[in-house]
């Protein structure tokens, strides 16, 4: 008898074309970027009104309790997010139904079986932890209240991580980076009438997220029918957790290496100087972001890939994807490099003193980026191992320098550990990915980019030198403008290659069929 497809997975039976995938690539990063931005902005203004209503010693353990229930969510999915990506994508490549309800039931089962046991701990270690950790009794509750909630977060992680192994990064960035900010923010807004403390902020963060989790379950079941006997499923534990479990080990240590940087940077040197490198670094994380996304989206196109042997179109998604990314990347570098002092200043002038570290954290971040996608193309293709091994090379690197440098040059020291961990690290993934598929990340195309770029900063340059208008400030905002038309400008005049006018097309063609609806509407 042959073989019954869900119908969902029936749509998706045909080998996608190079051109189809980084169309995927591309409407798949730029939804997931928008909604960064978005949740960045939301996240902002949630944080100043929680901020205002709880008064430092409420939103001080407010923060802790959410800290603690992140923690345990972390500990909880086992890396699990991960490999649900892969797995769900290779099933689907081969039109395998079984094996995708056995994915999802595996992933479900063991997060939601380990959620349950890490809340139970928190709830019966509430007030030790309150007492003796942090000397605060009145922390005690909370904790218990955001023991309730792991199981929440937890399915929600593996809900979000099922839909993105099928590709759609809409409906997670709309339950989870729009919906779910909005609809807390709202609960804040109407609770703050009533009278509201840390309790609330905490409710209002569940309750939040429970939302978030039924729109995903909805979700989930309009691309794979739920609905359908349990035993129909064949699941891969051991598959699954060979996966999961060093990707899993891989994470708690990048956690891990940045709080034991805070650390190490506050005993060695002072604590000012941790609340500078924090600013510096939130400035390069969120220039990191375009790359994220489009690396994100294109984490169950590499697992298909791989899965088929296509290493040619594997190749071409490695360097068309890193352009792009490197592209959008280097005017960023360039603002961060050329005008330093007048970003941090917007934070305050105590934090301009950290200039010559965001210059470093910022080579990092593009160094981190120009090496390509080596380490999603290393987790997709299931050497895990290798990733963790290259995250305790980043690590022993991270604490060795750290020790060494902070010492001698308190925050730049902390910045070159940071740039010499992220190089090594990314330049060993950058042999290890050729090694093993013999693919580079480069090709002729980035000549352009690179002109693109050193264009823009001259005329950014020139215009510091010849042009002083007293405020720092004003200097970077019209060299910035500068640097950002020149850097367009050249672009456009070098031209685009296939792939970028491509994409561009795409891009008119959905403005134009969103205004021809809107203009239908009004």
């Amino acid at each position: 008898m042959e073989k019954q497809l869900d119908p969902n997975l029936a749509r998706l039976e045909h080998e996608p074309t190079f051109r189809h995938n980084m169309a995927a690539v591309a409407k798949g990063g730029g939804i997931v970027f928008t909604g960064k931005l978005f949740l960045d902005a939301i996240r902002f203004v949630t944080a100043f009104a929680l901020a205002r209503l709880l008064g430092a010693d409420q939103y001080g353990m407010y923060s802790l309790a959410l800290s603690a229930l992140n923690i345990a969510v972390g500990l909880s999915l086992l890396g699990l997010d991960a490999a649900l990506i892969r797995f769900i994508a290779v099933m689907i490549g081969r039109k395998d139904d079984e094996g995708v309800w056995g994915t999802i039931q595996v992933g479900m089962g063991i997060a939601l079986s380990l959620s349950v046991v890490t809340g139970t701990v928190l709830f019966g270690f509430a007030y030790l932890a309150a007492e003796r950790l942090f000397h605060n009794a009145a922390l005690a509750p909370l904790l218990q209240l955001a023991a309730v909630f792991i199981p929440v977060l937890a399915m929600s992680e593996v809900l979000a991580s099922s839909l993105k192994g099928f590709k759609r990064m809409d409906y997670p960035v709309i339950a989870q980076f729009v919906f779910q900010p909005v609809l807390r923010l709202i609960l804040i807004l109407i609770l703050a009438f009533t009278g509201f403390d840390a309790v609330r902020a905490i409710i209002t963060f569940g309750l939040a997220d429970l939302g978030a989790s039924l729109i995903l379950i909805s979700y989930l079941n309009r691309e794979f029918r739920l609905k359908r006997p349990i035993n129909t499923a064949r699941r891969d534990f051991k598959g699954l957790l060979g996966f999961s479990l060093p990707v899993w080990m891989s994470g708690m240590m990048v956690q891990f290496q940045n709080n034991l940087q805070a650390l190490v940077l506050g005993t060695l040197n002072t604590v000012t100087s941790v609340g500078i490198f924090s600013i510096a670094s939130q400035i390069t994380s969120v220039s990191g972001h375009f790359t994220s996304s489009i690396n994100t989206s294109s984490k169950p196109i590499v697992a298909q890939l791989h899965d088929r042997k296509d290493l040619k179109q594997l190749g071409q998604l490695y360097q068309t994807a890193n352009k792009w990314a490197v592209m959008v990347q280097l005017p960023i570098f360039l603002l961060m490099v050329i005008f330093p002092g007048a970003l941090l200043s917007i934070f305050g002038d105590s934090y301009t003193q950290g200039a010559t570290a965001l210059i470093i954290l910022a080579a990092a971040d593009l160094l981190n980026v120009g090496t390509g996608m080596g380490g999603i193309i290393i987790d997709m293709t299931g050497y895990t191992k290798l990733k963790l091994v290259n995250s305790i090379l980043r690590l022993v690197i991270y604490l060795g320098l750290d020790l060494l440098l902070i010492p001698r040059w308190g925050l730049v020291g902390a910045a070159v550990a940071v740039l010499a961990g992220e190089g090594a690290v990314n330049l060993l993934r950058l042999v290890e990915v050729y090694v093993l598929f013999k693919l580079l990340p480069f090709n002729r195309g980035f000549v352009k980019p690179v002109v693109a770029a050193v264009m823009a900063a001259s005329g950014a340059l020139l215009l510091r030198v010849w042009m002083s208008l007293g405020s720092d400030l004003l200097n970077a905002v019209l060299g910035g403008i500068l640097l950002l038309l020149i850097y367009a400008g050249v672009t456009y005049i070098l031209g685009f290659s296939q792939e970028e006018a491509f994409m561009l097309e795409g891009v008119r063609n959905r403005t134009r069929k969103f205004i021809a609806k809107f203009t239908a509407r009004t």
